[in-house]
């Protein structure tokens, strides 16, 4: 009696395989041409865009940005945003910022010409919030200053609290309550804020208070608290710090100066510097 032949699988890779590495390798190719384009224009987007539709139909319903829809079915998600893809392959999306061409630039000058707009927006900033200040009656109160990455408030430690104490003082609530609102309109809603307390370097001999680093810790919690219950700032752009007698900005071998570098600093830090 004949033996019966055993079934034998077709020889060759499976017909969906084929078909999966065919789409692999238009994906890649895809890639490949974005990581190569050194500018990426409108025009050259809007042709590239169009020539995958109508190649691979990875766009849905003749969408014309890879910002849309899904990649494929498989799960794999399509580029959200293609500022973020193409920064983070080291190019630039938008290559003007206020009318100028930032191609002509090198990456150091592009640099210096970034830091110099943020210290020109910060110094209008500045400007305006002092002059906020001023007719809060509060300006003779609270200093304003600015670098490239932040406009910066500074309130004597002595108008805020007592002697060695980290409570605030009941009358201060007027002075808290005009910075709250400053904060509130030109902190833009998009920038951290960070207060700091300072101390000057006289040792801290306090019960409650082992240090000078606690002490300043203590006292930037408190406006911390004071801002948190008080204003509608949201509470995850704030941050406290106490940096002690660390950050000194005057000599504290005379009363004035010591009594300058007891303060405390709120810092509203441009969106820009993340």
């Amino acid at each position: 009696m004949a033996k019966r032949k055993e079934d034998t699988p077709p020889a060759g890779a499976p017909a969906w395989m084929a078909t999966f590495s065919d789409l692999m390798n238009l994906l890649l190719c895809f890639f490949v041409m974005l990581f190569s384009m050194s500018n990426l224009e409108e025009s050259k987007l809007a042709e590239l865009v169009a020539s995958m539709n109508n190649t691979i139909s990875i766009f849905d319903g003749g969408a014309t940005a890879i910002g849309d829809g899904i990649l494929i079915s498989s799960g794999v998600s399509q580029l959200n945003e293609l500022d973020e893809y193409i920064n983070s392959t080291g190019k630039t999306a938008d290559s003007k910022v206020d009318g100028e061409n930032l191609d002509a630039y090198e990456s150091g000058e592009l640099e210096q010409y970034l830091e110099e707009k943020d210290l020109q927006t910060n110094e209008e900033i500045a400007e305006i919030v002092e002059e906020t200040l001023k007719e809060y009656n509060i300006g003779d109160q609270v200093d304003v200053s600015f670098t490239s990455q932040y406009v910066q408030l500074t309130m004597n430690g002595a108008l805020l609290f007592d002697s060695g104490r980290a409570e605030l003082k009941g009358d201060v609530s007027s002075v808290l309550d005009r910075v709250g609102i400053v904060l509130e309109r030109y902190s833009s809603g998009t920038g951290t804020i960070e207060i700091l307390g300072h101390t000057d370097n006289v040792p801290m001999s306090s019960a409650r208070y082992a240090s000078n680093e606690e002490l300043s810790d203590a006292r930037a919690l408190s406006v911390f608290y004071y801002l948190q219950e008080n204003t509608a700032l949201d509470v995850r752009s704030l941050k406290h710090a106490g940096m002690g007698e660390r950050d000194p900005i005057a000599d504290n071998s005379t009363p004035e100066g010591r009594s300058r570098n007891r303060r405390v600093e709120i810092r509203i830090y441009n969106p820009s510097q993340g």
